[in-house]
């Protein structure tokens, strides 16, 4: 009797049923359940308390936001919070990941192409 069973020694997921990887249409649904607003982001109440205190003295001191750091493990909200500090300043969000960023040049030619007042936000950087 012979038994059949799935080559595990490849990296070819083209042909599962269930894939690793998420497909388009699941992370067009997936953008489209994200809070677009600060009081829309449910949970992380102390960050949200302390965001909205920095994105309100932002605005009246129409400047530009200081240094935020956002961190912790995959699934926080990290990502969201950054685009809704971008849409709440009414500013762009220029996002990046640290992996692309292999040389020097490489920042300075990002930061270069920043306008005034951008959200820079630079993803997987450890």
């Amino acid at each position: 009797m012979a038994i059949h069973t799935d080559n595990l020694d490849t990296d070819d997921d083209s042909d599962r049923i269930v894939n690793p990887g998420a497909g388009q249409a699941e992370a067009v649904f997936e953008r489209a359940l994200r809070p677009k607003q600060l009081d829309e982001y449910v949970g992380q109440s102390k960050a949200r308390s302390q965001l909205e205190i920095f994105i309100n003295a932002t605005r009246k001191r129409k400047e530009a936001l200081d240094h935020v750091l956002l961190f912790g493990p995959p699934g926080l909200g990290k990502t969201t919070l950054a685009h809704i500090i971008a849409r709440e300043l009414g500013v762009n969000l220029r996002q990046t990941s640290g992996p692309v960023l292999d040389r020097p040049g490489d920042l300075a030619a990002l930061l270069t192409n920043l306008e005034e007042n951008d959200v820079l936000f630079i993803d997987e950087i450890h």
